[in-house]
Order: structure tokens, then sequence, then C-alpha cells
């Protein structure tokens, strides 16, 4: 963003409504002058995410929009939270009221837990919310396995749409301790088991707690230490299959602008041939992408 650009025409009229979602996706490239912006709403609090540098001038233009735009919107008083991942490390600054201390959203009627002061991860992921309602859309009396769980927002949505058991692995164990949260405040943690494991370690006792109906794959693009897609989708692909019930199917994720759904595609028929390309799901429609192939990928298989 080199000269003002106006955000206002692009935000909605009214007050959103109350559950998490995006309200403006600049990184789509789809508006000029404004693609290093991102804004969410994260009830009661709004986040906009800088990824580019701006000066002093375009920060402090969106700071009075943003302002103009909810008071003109809400009765509520401004809170807004101010992201800039332009500089390593990021920074977080509160404009207004600060979020709750305890902080509970909602998404597809669900609650799921919060902190947007904690950095990038701040407990639910907004492109991937036709994935979870999927998901919920197909797991009745199925057994699930959610793999690079987070949080575990997928598990919460599977066992709201009636799955018998979910098995969660996540290499951290304080984003399983918050999904465990996450289930209990939904009064849905019973038949849910949370591994605080390596995936590439733990083959063997998915094996022998498999196989799954369901497998749910959404690593990190790019994680030293817990997974590169382009080194390790190849070795998970591999195993994955034999995680798979025969006609079930895997929810297969890749969120790395610089890997298209062909190369996903490529390595699943070189890898694991036994399971067939369904669809690709679409992403919410707030995130409008010049290429499609810049965006997230979910792709679902079912294996043969």
């Amino acid at each position: 963003m080199s000269v003002l650009v106006s955000l206002l025409p692009h935000l909605p009229t009214q007050q959103p409504t109350e559950e998490c979602q995006r309200l403006f996706h600049g990184r789509g490239h789809c508006f000029a002058g404004l693609e290093g912006v991102t804004l969410d709403y994260l009830p009661p609090s709004l986040l906009l995410t800088q990824f580019k540098p701006l000066v002093d001038a375009q920060k402090q233009s969106l700071i009075s929009e943003l302002s103009q735009w909810w008071q003109n919107v809400s009765s509520q008083p401004l809170s807004l939270v101010w992201q800039d991942r332009s500089v390593s490390p990021a920074q977080t600054e509160v404009i207004g009221e600060a979020p709750p201390s305890q902080h509970w959203a909602q998404e597809g009627g669900l609650w799921f837990e919060l902190n947007l002061l904690r950095g990038q991860n701040h407990g639910i992921f907004l492109d991937m919310a036709n994935g979870r309602r999927f998901v919920r859309d197909h797991a009745q009396g199925k057994k699930v396995l959610n793999l690079f769980a987070y949080t575990c927002a997928f598990s919460v949505y599977a066992r709201a749409g009636g799955a018998v058991e979910v098995v969660n692995l996540d290499m951290s164990k304080p984003a399983l301790g918050q999904g465990t949260r996450n289930h209990r405040r939904n009064g849905l943690d019973q038949g849910v088991r949370y591994l605080g494991h390596d995936l590439f370690k733990t083959f063997g006792k998915l094996n022998r707690l498999g196989p799954f109906d369901l497998v749910i794959v959404d690593p990190p693009s790019f994680q030293q230490g817990s997974f590169i897609a382009t080194k390790d989708y190849p070795r998970l692909l591999r195993r994955l299959p034999e995680l798979v019930t025969s006609g079930g199917e895997a929810l297969l994720c890749l969120n790395a602008p610089e890997l298209s759904q062909s190369y996903l595609m490529a390595q699943v028929a070189e890898f694991a041939p036994e399971l067939e390309f369904v669809e690709r799901l679409a992403n919410p429609a707030s995130f409008i992408e010049v290429d499609a192939d810049k965006g997230l990928k979910v792709l679902r298989y079912r294996k043969k």
C-alpha cells in the first residue's frame, strides 16, 4: 500500500452477525492497494492483520475508517486488535477496548476459545469454515481421525454431527488442552481422544486405533520441526490409505500459496493411488481470490 486507499466501501453496512467471520480479504489480490490487509470479526472484537509495511498515515487512515464504520453499525465500544505481520516477530496492539480475558466466540452455533493477543494462531482458522461444516454434515455414526488437530475445531464439528469417536493428534499439548476446553464448553467431550505426539512416530498406534471412516489432514504448510509440505506430505500419503476404511474418506488440506491443487493431486496419485478424487470444497465466499490456487485447497478423496 503506497497510497491511501479506502476500506470503507468494502465493509458491511450493518453490524455483522454474532459469529466469527472474515469481513475483508485483501490477500486475495482482488482489491488494489489493500492486498496487505485482512479484517476479521471475532465477537466482540475486530482483528486487522497487516501483511505489508504501512506508513503511519496509512495506518491512521485505516484506524479512523474502522472507528467511523463501527460507530455507524454498532452501539458497542470499539475493540480492535491490530496485528502487524510485516515484521518479525509480529507486533500486536489493542485500539479501544481489549478483547475479553476469557474470550469465547461462536462459529456454526458452536463455541471456541480465542486469544487474539497470542499471535497469528489465535484459536480458529476462518478460511476452513466450509471444511468444518462438511465434516459436521458427514460425520453421523463415523469414526474420525483428526491429524494436526490444533485446537480441535474439526473434532468439535464432527461430534456435533454425530461422530461416534474422534481421535485428535497434534504435537502441541497446549493446543490440545484448548481443544479439550472447546469440547467441554459445547458438551461434546465424550468419545474424544487426544494424542500429543509426532505423527510420523505414531502410525503404529493409529493403526491399532483405526481404521477410520473419515481422516482429516490439515497440516501447516511450513513449520520447521513439525511439517514441511513438499517433504512430509509424500511421507504421510504413503501411510494414509492404511488408516482409512474401504469406502471411507480423507479430507486433504493444503494452505501454501506456492503449491497448487494439481501439485497435491499429483502427490496423491503417486503415493496413495488407492485414494480417488471426489471434489474440491469451496472456500467461504469472503475469501475471494484472483487465483484459486493461491488460497486454501481442501480436497475430498474416497478410498477405492
